[in-house]
């Protein structure tokens, strides 16, 4: 068969006003520009300014913001780029999509009241939080005496599909979100299912577990650049492939917490000793051959961003250092072990309340933006930032 022509992408509904629609969604409640690019996930980019292009749910979107807005367009495999029966006669099920990623149903600006009336501290952090002008009308630039600044919000947890988030953030061990990016880009590349051509650039889908649990899997994700991380990732396709299978990963959203995460904790990408692996490079010698704190930490991640546990605190290193630090805790000793992980998860779920995960990922990203903010500081932030080295650590 003939491939399909090359799309090109879509910048604004202005381009093309009917393959376009949008949700009600002001910018308290979501922020795409510190949401999609945080480290919660790593397959989405800002193709255009304003404009943020991904893949969900094996289709490929751009995102766009304006006033109270979310518009939102769908690519396809056919020419035109809508793909057939769905995107135009659809909508509802695309806007169901969205609505699911994002959370929409959580609001937000009831929890940031809530979060900084109990902590004065994070609401001196969401009060200092980086904002940015947005455009009234949606215009590229805001005229220069009606700038609209965006609340100090908007940043929400993702609800991402767990098998997923699961192998990407085995990926992230001992990395940086740019690098982590690249990695899950190729993963896609060399195993996914092309869904489209955009801008003569093939996009794919995130591979299938039958993929990554293939015979020839771990040697090909070690020609790819993954290192030790190959073994893991193939590994654990393998473990759920033959034994809970994606629909019993996908259940763990009915189990409780403590449960979910004892099972994640059994897989070979999320055990023991790859934590300790994890922990112990470039970590600093605080926490070098702490056993299974790292593997905790990439568990508590798919908890909070794919398996619906609110309460779920990722605790990395500076995480780890903002308790002792700046709350006066003497939370876990010397080094961050799975006792210490789960006292500073306890001691922000008792601040916090049920939605704890939630509170956390504002104060990381509001660090994570800060630091990137600051002169030279790049580096600085790419080494602090990890859950133990993941999420967003050293390279």
């Amino acid at each position: 068969a003939q491939p399909p022509d090359p799309m090109k992408l879509r910048e604004s509904p202005s381009a093309c006003p009917p393959l376009w629609r949008s949700l009600p969604c002001p910018p308290a409640e979501l922020r795409l520009d510190l949401v999609l690019s945080s480290g919660q996930t790593f397959r989405w980019w800002e193709s255009s300014p304003g404009a943020w292009t991904g893949v969900l749910e094996g289709r490929v979107w751009t995102l766009r913001q304006e006033g109270d807005r979310l518009w939102y367009t769908v690519y396809g495999e056919d020419g035109d780029g809508c793909p057939t029966g769905v995107t135009r006669t659809d909508g509802a099920e695309t806007d169901q999509i969205l609505r699911d990623f994002f959370q929409l149903d959580v609001g937000l600006s009831a929890l940031y009241r809530a979060w900084g009336s109990a902590d004065p501290l994070f609401r001196k952090v969401a009060d200092d939080f980086p904002g940015e002008v947005i455009p009234r009308d949606g215009h590229d630039t805001p005229p220069p005496a009606s700038p609209h600044r965006v609340p100090p919000s908007g940043v929400r947890v993702l609800r991402q599909d767990p098998v997923e988030c699961l192998l990407s953030f085995i990926c992230t061990s001992n990395n940086h979100i740019s690098r982590i990016t690249a990695m899950i880009h190729r993963l896609c590349q060399a195993f996914g299912r092309r869904l489209c051509l955009l801008d003569a650039q093939p996009i794919h889908a995130f591979p299938t577990l039958s993929a990554l649990a293939g015979a020839d899997a771990e040697a090909r994700l070690r020609a790819l650049g993954f290192g030790y991380r190959a073994k893991f990732v193939s590994g654990t396709a393998r473990a759920i492939a033959e034994g809970l299978g994606a629909e019993g990963l996908c259940q763990l959203r009915a189990v409780p917490y403590a449960e979910a995460k004892r099972v994640l904790c059994t897989l070979p990408g999320v055990g023991a000793k790859v934590g300790a692996r994890a922990v112990g490079r470039g970590s600093g010698g605080a926490v070098a051959g702490a056993e299974g704190a790292a593997g905790w930490q990439v568990a508590d991640c798919v908890c909070l961003m794919a398996l619906d546990k609110a309460e779920a605190v990722p605790v990395d290193t500076h995480v780890w250092r903002i308790a002792q630090q700046r709350y006066g805790t003497a939370l876990g000793g010397r080094s961050l072990t799975p006792r210490a992980h789960q006292e500073i998860g306890d001691f922000f779920r008792g601040l916090w309340g049920p939605r704890a995960g939630w509170a956390q990922a504002v104060l990381f990203c509001a660090d994570l933006r800060k630091g990137q903010e600051l002169p030279g500081s790049q580096d600085r932030v790419q080494e602090d930032r990890g859950r133990a080295s993941h999420r967003d650590g050293t390279s």
